[in-house]
């Protein structure tokens, strides 16, 4: 599993404008009824809004596999394969070059 250090997570809002407020100009109110105007959001962003609420409710690390690992360690039979950890770390490292670059 990679880190991606560049991505930024922010929490989605809600937005409402008062339409006076975002044009800078006094409009006159009708019946005492303020101007808003409301924003909609692309289908992209109802997408991603479900994929964050989805990611809020799943477990973000297996507990059972973090318990099996432990107990690994403390028996000594845990096993680092370290040419496999030197592989993803040069393509980890490739991968975070690419991206710096684009």
């Amino acid at each position: 599993m990679k880190i991606d250090p560049t991505l930024k997570i922010t929490p989605p809002t809600t937005v409402s404008v008062d339409e006076r407020t975002r044009t800078g100009k006094q409009q006159p109110e009708s019946a005492g009824a303020q101007s808003r105007e409301s924003v909609q959001l692309s289908p992209l962003a109802a997408q991603l809004q479900d994929i964050e609420s989805r990611l809020e409710t799943e477990q973000s690390v297996d507990s059972a596999r973090v318990a099996e690992v432990k107990a690994a360690i403390a028996e000594g039979r845990f096993e680092v394969n370290a040419e496999k950890v030197a592989d993803r770390l040069i393509d980890a490292t490739r991968d975070f070059l690419r991206a710096q670059k684009q």
